[in-house]
């Protein structure tokens, strides 16, 4: 009977420790994942209640596209250690409804007008959350750099 009691408790423990992993909170740790990475390269971002940083290095026009918007953009996609996991190539900007994008973009590009230039440092839960997505590991900061050059409304 001990014997059964001592296996239920270790069952448990097991258990509770897989939770623990599957609902830790990330924000914090990205938060503090993004200021490194910012203090490591001298910059300063702005940030939003969301938690996505982000740094305009040129506004671009004064109309911005919306979450309804389809755009058009040149970017390349990174890790903080500086591992590229996607980019556009010179001559070939992806075009894609903002709305289909992840919300670290969605709320990013609306901040930029066409000929902007924006640097977005997304948390984990603004990108892909605990799922990895190809060679992005599951719970990564995502930064891109993105040069926004057209959208339709």
């Amino acid at each position: 009977m001990l014997q059964k009691i001592l296996i239920f408790l270790l069952l448990v423990v097991l258990m509770s420790s897989c939770l623990k992993d599957e609902t830790t909170d990330y924000s914090a740790i990205d938060k503090q994942t993004i200021e490194n990475y910012l203090s490591s390269k001298s910059l300063t971002a702005q940030s939003t209640s969301s938690g996505l940083y982000f740094i305009i290095t040129s506004p671009g026009g004064t109309s911005h596209p919306t979450i309804n918007s389809s755009v058009t953009a040149y970017y390349n996609g990174y890790l903080t250690d500086g591992t590229v996991f996607d980019h556009t190539t010179n001559g070939n900007p992806a075009t894609f409804p903002l709305s289909g994008v992840i919300t670290g973009w969605q709320e990013g590009l609306q901040k930029i007008g066409v000929g902007g230039k924006i640097k977005l440092l997304i948390p984990s839960a603004l990108g892909y959350g605990s799922y990895a997505k190809g060679t992005i590991p599951a719970n990564s900061v995502l930064i891109f750099d993105v040069e926004l050059i057209g959208f339709t409304k």
